[in-house]
């Protein structure tokens, strides 16, 4: 996967809201839980999206938040595959607070 324009970036942040940029090399969201062990199990289920896809975010567990930021290492930057895995994160979380 190769890393995408500045313009593709903004496309796709948009289809994601509440995901932000953060700095020339990543994408992040947080994550709010009602209970701290919500997160634990949420970031487990991460893990193993993770896994299936072979790319491995940046995951930080502050209590009742976690905060997931992605970027790919092999490209210097970000790419699709940052973008789909986004999408999969928001998903898992969407069919647990629905």
């Amino acid at each position: 996967m190769t890393k995408i324009s500045e313009e593709e970036i903004a496309r796709k942040l948009s289809t994601l809201p509440d995901w932000k940029r953060k700095d020339s090399k990543w994408i992040e969201r947080r994550y709010r839980f009602k209970e701290y062990l919500d997160g634990i199990a949420f970031v487990n289920k991460i893990a193993s999206l993770a896994e299936n896809e072979n790319h491995h975010p940046f995951i930080a567990i502050q209590y009742k938040m976690v905060i997931v930021s992605l970027t790919s290492w092999s490209e210097n930057g970000i790419t699709g595959l940052d973008f789909k895995l986004a999408r999969q994160i928001d998903d898992v979380y969407l069919a647990d607070h629905n």
